[in-house]
């Protein structure tokens, strides 16, 4: 890596990890499925102009097209939908250390299903990791929390671990602007009609809300997104996702900081377990010198 890719991937981490707490504040004051699409279509829109303007054409690779259906259904929809719904009952401290699990599923399921060979550091560290989640989330259940909320994030990262697993490679062939503004229009349609079933479009205007949704809408939605694809063209998947094990740590200290929420013994004993957890993990699958 060289120090482009660094710098890269410590500002995707941290917005990426600031994201948990900005929905926490959109939540309070809006439905969280209809507040979503309208989200990824500002986005979404945002991001095929800029790609138009930028030369790129609607014409997409095989690849490419299953790529932005799969993700659009399974990143925006399902995850980060799921994610918005969760966090009306959880605290943003606690979706962020279970969306921080994703890297470690995806090297389980790759694994276990896929064939895919890992080192005994690797080994290691996904049952360390998954280790720590258990521990968090045993402590925070003990404690009263929502098992709903936390049922419907584990649902989330599930479903975009899979994804992640079924469309390697296809962040190549260029249009990477393209396929990530046609991905967030379809993440948009599905959420509406979602909405538009299940929530009354019952919004609370207010300057926190307005400040929290364009920051969302603009920086972790569309400007972290653009930032992970050309981290991946750059430097490859396998070395970008090294820097998710900065996730737990970044996510849990902004909700303590912006939010106030309370840090327990157990969270930080967890959040130093996934933390070393993933870097193993990722570690184990760096070419051997």
């Amino acid at each position: 890596m060289d120090f482009r890719a660094i710098l890269m991937g410590l500002v995707f981490a941290l917005i990426w990890s600031s994201a948990f707490s900005s929905a926490r504040i959109i939540v309070a004051d809006a439905p969280p499925l209809l507040a979503s699409s309208l989200r990824f279509l500002i986005s979404g829109t945002l991001a095929v102009v800029m790609a138009r303007v930028m030369g790129q054409s609607w014409r997409l690779s095989r690849p490419q097209l299953r790529a932005t259906v799969i993700f659009g259904i399974c990143q925006n929809a399902l995850y980060l939908g799921l994610f918005f719904v969760a966090m009306q009952t959880i605290e943003a401290s606690l979706a962020a250390i279970i969306a921080s699990s994703m890297p470690l599923l995806v090297g389980l399921f790759g694994w276990a299903f896929f064939g895919e060979r890992l080192r005994p550091l690797g080994v290691v560290g996904l049952f360390a990791g998954l280790g720590g989640v258990l521990l968090i989330m045993g402590s925070r259940l003990s404690g009263g929390v929502d098992p709903m909320g936390v049922g419907l994030c584990l649902i989330g990262v599930l479903a975009l671990s899979l994804a992640t697993l079924s469309v390697r490679g296809a962040s190549s062939g260029g249009n990477v602007e393209m396929v990530v503004g046609l991905q967030m229009l379809v993440g948009a349609a599905c959420l509406a009609v979602a909405g538009l079933l299940l929530e009354t479009p019952d919004f609370t205007p207010s300057y926190t809300l307005l400040a929290a949704f364009a920051y969302t809408t603009l920086i972790p939605g569309l400007l972290a997104t653009l930032i992970w694809f050309n981290l991946v063209r750059r430097i490859g998947a396998v070395r970008a996702a090294t820097f998710h094990f900065l996730n737990p740590f970044f996510g849990v200290a902004i909700a303590a900081v912006l939010l106030g929420e309370r840090l327990r013994p157990l969270d930080l004993l967890g959040v130093a377990v996934i933390t070393v957890a993933i870097l193993m993990v990722q570690l184990s699958k760096q070419p051997a010198r």
